[in-house]
Order: C-alpha cells, then structure tokens, then sequence
C-alpha cells in the first residue's frame, strides 16, 4: 500500500474537521483556565487523531461493501478502493489498527484524569464504528449530519476541555454549537450532492428526506447559523469582542460563496467543488474562532 494510498482510506485531507475542533477547543480551555497541561494536549491530539483516521477508514472499507461508492456514480479519485482496487481487507486493518493505537493512548490519558474520559471515550470509538458499521448505519439514516457533527463537534470538544481543565462549564457547551452546526453542513453538503447514489443504495439520508430544495436550505441554515452563534458568543461576552466583528466580516465572503453553489447545484458532477466551498467555509469559520480567542492572549481588544 502507497502513503496516497493510505491517505484515500482515511482521508487525509478531511482531518482539518477534528484538528481545527482540538485547536479551538484547546485555545478556549487557555481562555478559560489560563494554562494547560502540554503533555495531555499532546495526547488528545494524537488520540482524536487515530480515532479520526479509524472512523473514516471504516467508512472507506463499508461504503465499498455496500457499494455506496459506486463507480456510475463516484467522481472522488480518493475514494482508492473503488478506483484504484485497494484491497477493502487493508482497509479494515488500517482502520482496527488507528482504533487500537487511539485506545493505548486513551489509557494513558485516562490514568492522568479519571474514569469519565474512558466513559465518554468508547461511546466515541462505538459511535465512529456504528456511523458506517453494523446492519443500519448511522450514515445511512437521518441521524447522519447530527452525529457527525455533535461527536466530531460538541463531544470531542467537551471531552479535550475536560481533560485540559478537570471540568466542565455551560461556557464550552455553547461555545462548541457553531463548531458543531459548521461541521454538519460540510456533511449535508456532501449528502445534498450524493442523493442519487445514496438513493441507488438504499439510504436515507436527511437530504433524501427533504428533497433537491430542503436539502440546500439545510446547508445555507447550518451555516449561518453558525456565523450567527459565534456573534452572540461575542455579543454576550462569551467570546472576546473581535470575535463578532469577524463573524460578519465572513458572513460576507461565506454568502458570496453560497451563491456560487447555488448556481452550480447539488449532484455528484458538482460535489468536488461544492466540497472545496463548503470546506473554504469551514476554514473560515474555524479563523473567526482562532483569531478571536487569540486575540484575548495578544491584549488586543
């Protein structure tokens, strides 16, 4: 197996997801707590790292045996197991091997904090198996957008605050709602454009539920809802105040961005570049919570 090969099974290039949730979380337990433990933060990162590439690699290996990347349909070169014939059993290894590496780690982690990490941790690795795994996957339900967004979101960043601080706060809980909402777009995004295959599969996804038109509206609400929570978070003074200030600074380039997927539609010939939108928007969004949260360190506002 080649690296490319082994970045098409995990996915490489969608890792920025969880590792812009662990940064964010990891700067808002500064802001809050005003240091952290450098040898936890270190942990986290490697742990939600393994359990990331995991998921996403049994993924890889059950949407090629259900055949839900079906070649008629299925435009992303990524997707090496059904355009380069990787071997799904490779696929299955790497995946229990990112599981595994992610458990030694978490014991570690586990030994340093207490019992709830191990609690909150293998609900994780059971939900990120259960996604794609099993008779009824998640993925393949209504249910996808909000456990993808909510474990990748709200729970991975309650569970680094926990670790980094020793508690939890109603703070983090809403601070983490934008991170959440941001992140289920980016899947309702690729859900919207995969309608006919997921359909041919035998899925039922939101989109399918809500058809060519609710499916879109559900991308521009989660998003901007997003925005939206990260200016009251300012507005509120959850959040330093420059926050806010760049949340309707993007809010402009995010709609401009809106528009351009709009024009272009949602099917699987538009998925590639309505995914590098969807993700320029993530990005964004993910600065407007960086630079605000840095901004409180540098004295600026």
């Amino acid at each position: 197996m080649t690296f490319k090969q082994f970045s098409g099974i995990v996915e490489l290039r969608t890792k920025i997801v969880s590792i812009s949730t662990y940064i964010i979380s990891l700067l808002y337990s500064i802001y809050s707590v005003g240091s952290v433990s450098p040898l936890l933060a270190a942990l986290v990162f490697i742990a939600a790292l393994a359990v990331d590439m995991g998921t996403t690699g049994f993924n890889s290996y059950f949407d090629w045996y259900r055949n839900v990347d079906d070649k008629r349909f299925n435009r992303e070169d990524a997707k090496v197991l059904v355009h380069e014939g990787v071997s799904p059993g490779s696929a299955l290894l790497v995946s229990m091997l990112c599981y595994l590496f992610a458990m030694l780690i978490g014991l570690v982690i586990i030994f340093k904090t207490g019992p709830l990490v191990l609690l909150l941790g293998a609900l994780s690795l059971l939900v990120g198996f259960f996604y794609s795994g099993g008779s009824r996957p998640i993925s393949s339900t209504p249910l996808g957008e909000l456990f993808a967004g909510g474990f990748l979101g709200f729970v991975f960043f309650i569970i680094n605050y926990y670790i980094l601080t020793g508690h939890v706060v109603w703070q983090a809980a809403v601070v983490a709602l934008p991170q959440t909402l941001a992140i289920a777009a980016i899947l309702s995004v690729n859900n919207a454009c995969d309608m006919r295959g997921d359909a041919e599969a035998g899925r039922k996804t939101l989109a399918i539920v809500l058809g060519p038109v609710g499916a879109e509206i559900l991308v521009y609400a989660e998003g901007l809802a997003g925005l939206i929570g990260l200016g009251l978070l300012a507005w509120f003074k959850i959040l330093p105040p420059l926050t806010g200030w760049l949340s309707v600074a993007a809010a402009i380039v995010v709609i401009r961005e809106y528009f351009k997927m709009h024009k272009r539609g949602y099917s699987h010939d538009t998925k590639g570049p309505n995914m590098q939108s969807i993700s320029k928007i993530f990005i964004i969004q993910s600065f407007v919570y960086i630079a605000g949260i840095c901004s409180s360190f540098l004295h600026l506002w």
